[in-house]
Formats: C-alpha cells, structure tokens, sequence
C-alpha cells in the first residue's frame, strides 16, 4: 500500500466494515438535519411515517422515500424564492448559485453554503490527488465560467492541491490551444467531446498536441465518453495523455473517479451513499454484474440536501478490486446510460451510448454524429449520420459494411446510415446531445 497515493489515506482505505458504520452514522445524520430543517424533507418523511429515530440499518435507510428531479422542479420558484421549502438555512447563509445544464428538462436550481462548497471542491480533490494530480502540475481549464457547474470543482481543487491553475475562461479554443503551448500546462479537464473538438483545432492549426503540448494528465466529465473505451482510446491518442473519468451532478456532488489504474469509476463513499436498485422491481442490487439504476445520498450537502435521489443513471457494482489498495468499490464501466436516454425502437430497447462506442471504434469517422429517430407511418426510422476522415473517403463502401455489421451486433438494431461532409456535423464545447427521438409522444 502506498500512502502517497490517496489524498485521504484514513478514509480511502478504511476497512468495509468501519466504512459502512461511518455511511450509516452519516446518513442518520444528514436525515435528521433534513426531517428538522426543511419543510419539504419533513412533509415528505411525515407522510411516509419514517423519522430520525427509525434509521438504524441500512435495511430502514431503503424505507427512506427516494427523490427526483421533478420533485425538485415543482418547489421551485417558491419561497424561500428561488430554491423553495427543501432549503435547510436561512438564505443568508447561501453564498454559491449553481444550477444544471437543462438538457433533461427545466433546469434545477442548487443553494450552496461555504461550507458546502468546500465540501465539493474536498470530494473533486480526492478525484484529482488519485489521476497524479499533485502541486508540480499546471491545470488549463478550458471552459466558460458561468452559472453551470461545470469544471468549477476542478479549478478550486487544483488549487487546493498546490497546482497552478490558469482559468480558460473567455478565450476561444484557438487562444486555447495557443496559451496551453505558451504557459506549458501539463493537465486539462473538459468534456470528452471537446478534447476532441480541441484535438482537431490544434492539428489545423499546425499544432500536434503529443508533441507540440505539454498536457499529460486530462480528466474528463459531463459525458459518458470517459468509461468507453473508443472514445478514450481516441482521446489519449490525440492528445498523448492519459484521460480519466469522473462522474457527479450538481444536485450531488462529485461523488466518482478513476484513479491511475483506470479499473473503473470507485465510489467515494466516505462522503456518498450509492444504491443501486432494480429498474423495475426497486429491490436491492448489493453484489456485482448486475445493471440497475442509481440511488445516491450526499452526506455533506446541508444547505440543500441530496438523500436518496433518483439520478437515472445506469451502473453496476465491479466484480474486481482496484489494484490501488482503495476499499472504496469500484463500477465496472462507469455510466451504463440513463433510465430517461434508453429508449425503445423497433421494439428493442436502445441505449445511445452503444452507438458512440461503434462510431468511435472505427478510425476511418471522424468525431462527430448524430442520430435521429422518426416515425413512418408506423414504422420506427433510425438514421445514424457521420463524417469520413477526407482521406479514406474512398473507402466508403466498406466503412459502412462495418459500421452496419457492428450496429447490429451491439445494438441489433438496422439503420439509415448517411455519410456527411467531414466537419459539417455540429460541434459542441460542452455537453453534446447527439441523439434525437423526434417520433411524436404517446399520451
């Protein structure tokens, strides 16, 4: 076991059993902050007849009534204005604004007290310390700074750390790429999409990022293209770096990373609860190789609780243990998709994320693509749209051989496959929403 290795070697590598003792004191603990502080969180327990004395096990914790984004849509706007009766303090205390990006709908509103925030910027610091992020390393964050959440943990936990962080801020990806080269940054954390969108960029620009740049260390987020190995593999070989994953939301926190062994997204469960349940039944998933949807409780919110929320997400307990001492578990595969993305077409259940891992293994298409579901008459139509790297257009023919036997192995599934000029697709600096179900909603 090596300490240098983890940012909180006590927590990090607690025995399961403490560890599961500490969850529990924990979570009983954020349940009575909640049950007393909020209106909303003791309506919601009232109603279903559980208070703070009742959780003594984590079989009481699973009696605890789950939350979802919805619940939290209707609160809002209404007093305390603008985050609603689910606010634990009074608004003086609230010193961060941040809210989600929307792509699921009306976006969510999240109150953050300081203490709250440096909880976050903690969580992100055990994801970076655990990736080599150590005080040598000069961090080019490459994003706009606005009311997302976005790479903000990241800034602050570079810093926390002793990093240099150069803030990307209102610079285009060319001033980007240039001040990256001037200021020698050795790591970087954005979307996978645009990694790869600045990959592109720096190549026309004359500029081969394993060579030209410094960046050796990238960790990626907002997206699931972090746990597919296509696109990672894509990613580390433009840039000549390796790229690590790390999962969280603005409601929870950042709750999952990837250390240097790249075994799998761990669970930082020294500050969260993760669950994971069946999507049908709800019952308990406790032991590896089963797919279920995620339950996930954030011990260290207090201005605006997170217990037991529903985030859609799709994941399953890995049946391996990191070979980096970590008693926090691992997920195998990272994101498996969302409850919410995973649709039925054709009469099959369809998850987006399998189709990037197909586009993004042929090396022949370019980055980019779009998928679109419509309606003829009766029939579901899916047309998968993509781009030929200019040199190999001549191989079209058999580019679509392969991507048309590989759709239907992994997603068996036919498609309408149109070959678009290269760079014609849209391009994104955050998150990418390449999949669109444009069929009418059933009512």
């Amino acid at each position: 076991m090596n300490s240098g290795e983890y940012w909180n070697p006590l927590l990090e590598t607690l025995p399961r059993e403490k560890l599961q003792r500490l969850q529990l004191m924990k979570f009983r603990e954020i349940f009575t902050w909640a049950y007393e502080h909020s209106k909303f969180y003791h309506k919601l327990y009232s109603d279903a007849g559980i208070e703070p004395g009742d959780i003594k096990t984590f079989d009481d914790v699973k009696r605890v009534p789950r939350i979802e984004k919805s619940m939290m849509r209707d609160i809002q706007g209404k007093d305390p204005f603008p985050y609603g009766d689910i606010l634990c303090v009074p608004l003086e205390q609230v010193t961060d604004y941040r809210q989600t990006s929307g792509t699921t709908g009306q976006p969510i509103y999240q109150a953050d007290t300081w203490q709250d925030w440096e909880y976050s910027t903690e969580c992100y610091a055990y994801a970076l310390y655990a990736q080599g992020y150590r005080s040598r390393d000069r961090l080019f964050v490459p994003f706009g700074y606005n009311i997302f959440i976005a790479f903000w943990a990241y800034h602050y936990a570079g810093e926390k750390l002793g990093c240099e962080v150069i803030p990307g801020g209102v610079l285009n990806t060319e001033a980007r790429i240039l001040k990256m080269q001037e200021l020698k940054a050795t790591a970087m954390g954005a979307t996978p999409t645009y990694v790869l969108g600045m990959a592109e960029t720096a190549r026309k620009m004359g500029i081969d990022p394993p060579k030209d740049l410094f960046i050796r260390k990238i960790t990626v987020a907002g997206e699931p293209g972090g746990s597919i190995p296509a696109t990672r593999k894509r990613m580390e070989e433009a840039w000549g770096a390796k790229v690590y994953d790390q999962v969280g939301s603005t409601e929870i926190g950042h709750w999952g990373w990837e250390c240097q062994h790249q075994s799998g997204l761990h669970v930082n469960e020294a500050h969260f609860l993760v669950e994971i349940e069946d999507v049908d039944t709800g019952e308990p998933i406790t032991g590896p190789g089963k797919r279920g949807k995620m339950v996930v409780t954030s011990f260290t919110r207090q201005a605006q609780p997170c217990i037991r929320f529903d985030v859609k997400d799709l994941i399953q307990w890995n049946t391996q243990q990191c070979d980096c001492g970590r008693t926090f578990r691992l997920l195998e595969g990272g994101l498996k998709g969302r409850t919410d993305d995973i649709t039925k077409v054709k009469g099959v259940l369809l998850s987006p994320m399998s189709i990037e891992e197909v586009v993004r293994d042929i090396p022949q298409l370019s980055n980019e693509y779009q998928v679109v579901v419509t309606k003829k008459g009766d029939i579901d139509d899916i047309t998968l749209k993509v781009e030929i790297i200019p040199e190999y257009k001549d191989d079209e023919a058999a580019i679509r051989a392969v991507l048309t036997d590989q759709l239907r192995v992994k997603t068996n599934l036919g498609y309408n496959i149109e070959f678009h000029e290269y760079e014609s697709l849209p391009r994104s600096q955050t998150k990418s929403r390449r999949f669109q179900d444009q069929r009418p909603k059933q009512h």
